[in-house]
């Protein structure tokens, strides 16, 4: 496998508050979350000669314009863009982004590449059809949908059997909910700012898809993020402390659940992968990024990680090695479960969140002496794994 590490850097990142913004139109946010990151980055907006806008959920029209180059002409990029393209796979959409950018700018195709999110599942979507959609995308409509299956029976199955394997508690799935919390309470940006929670508050909230309770459910939110990707020898001219893009490591498993293999042994050789491109191990790592959606994948990708051994995480998690002030800092924006919901938009801005970690533009969520970051996405049900490593150094 041939090695992208130190060729590429991202060097400016832009984010609008996640939550319910029904005055805030669609476009509106992803053109502000794009122009903060080209203003951060510092780069001439003519530079940014290719554009990835990442899949819209809630609205099929909005997806449809951002296909057809509309934040090329919002952004005034028409005389001087070369390319305007969708990423798509769901929650892996960012790492998928991240790496076509990256072999871009190697391959001497692009200068500069935007990547941009941009939903409104808060406020764009009625939650019926919101219901809906999650219930239904991903899932067989022949073998798994006539039989009552939907996103929440996974979360369901998942933390029940992770729960049976590994000696797990309710107490400690909970104390990631809290965990994550704790972290969204420092964020302005998430929709729980200022806002923690107990474990107890967790463990009194309904069963909804047993064991999985209400409160360790994601909130469907209205969002927007943005990052700039340029090569390593142009981020030095812009910044002296740019997030080189050191490993990337994928493996794409399944498309329903039925089929999906044993994701610990499935998904590690990702992990393997993007370490061994970066030339560090899961020691050297200071701060992790983890996509959540349920709290029970924050927990198997510590240990698909390497970060803690197979059935530690919980345990981990719960001593509070995670939170704020913790020896491994895990999501430190709150990830979907407290950030927010956004659709696509949870892996752009868990990456974005792990730029303003090596960049140290955290504000009260940095954390000291960060080196090297990891950041996970995952698309569907679990039908891939994608691991990137961002480091400070080359």
């Amino acid at each position: 496998m041939g090695s992208i590490r130190g060729k590429a850097a991202i060097v400016g990142v832009g984010e609008v508050p996640t939550g319910m913004y029904p005055e805030r139109s669609f476009i509106d946010a992803a053109v502000t979350a794009s122009e903060m990151a080209i203003k951060d980055a510092g780069i001439p907006k003519k530079e940014i000669d290719t554009v990835l806008p990442i899949i819209v959920v809630a609205n099929p029209l909005d997806n449809a314009n951002m296909v057809c180059s509309w934040m090329i002409e919002e952004l005034g990029l028409g005389k001087t863009a070369k390319s305007n393209f969708m990423v798509a796979s769901g929650g892996s959409s960012s790492a998928n982004a991240l790496k076509t950018a990256v072999a871009l700018i190697t391959a001497g195709l692009s200068k500069a590449v935007l990547v941009v999110h941009s939903d409104r599942l808060g406020t764009g979507l009625d939650l019926a059809s919101a219901i809906t959609q999650f219930a239904k995308v991903s899932t067989s409509q022949e073998y798994e949908i006539p039989y009552g299956f939907s996103q929440l029976a996974l979360a369901g199955f998942l933390q029940q059997r992770y729960m049976f394997d590994t000696g797990t508690t309710e107490r400690q799935i909970a104390a990631v909910v809290v965990a994550l919390r704790k972290w969204a309470a420092l964020n302005p940006n998430s929709i729980f700012y200022q806002k923690p929670i107990t474990i107890e508050k967790v463990l009194e909230s309904p069963i909804i898809s047993t064991p999985v309770r209400r409160r360790m459910m994601n909130k469907l939110c209205d969002g927007a993020s943005a990052f700039v990707v340029t090569s390593a020898t142009r981020a030095r001219d812009l910044t002296d402390k740019p997030a080189y893009v050191l490993g990337i490591g994928s493996r794409c498993t399944n498309f329903t659940v039925t089929h999906q293999p044993d994701p610990q042994k499935a998904w590690a050789p990702a992990a393997r992968d993007a370490y061994r491109m970066a030339g560090i191990g899961p020691g050297d790592i200071d701060v992790a990024e983890i996509y959540d959606a349920f709290p029970t994948f924050v927990l198997m990708s510590m240990e698909i990680l390497g970060l803690v051994e197979r059935g530690a995480a919980g345990k981990f998690v719960e001593e509070g090695h995670t939170s704020p002030g913790g020896k491994l800092p895990v999501s430190t924006n709150g990830a979907m479960m407290a950030q927010g919901h956004t659709g696509a938009g949870g892996g752009p801005a868990l990456l974005v969140e792990g730029v303003r970690q090596i960049m140290g533009k955290a504000g009260e969520r940095q954390v000291p002496n960060v080196k090297n970051v990891v950041v996970t996405g995952s698309g569907g049900v679990g039908m891939d794994f994608h691991v990137e490593v961002l480091g400070k150094e080359v």
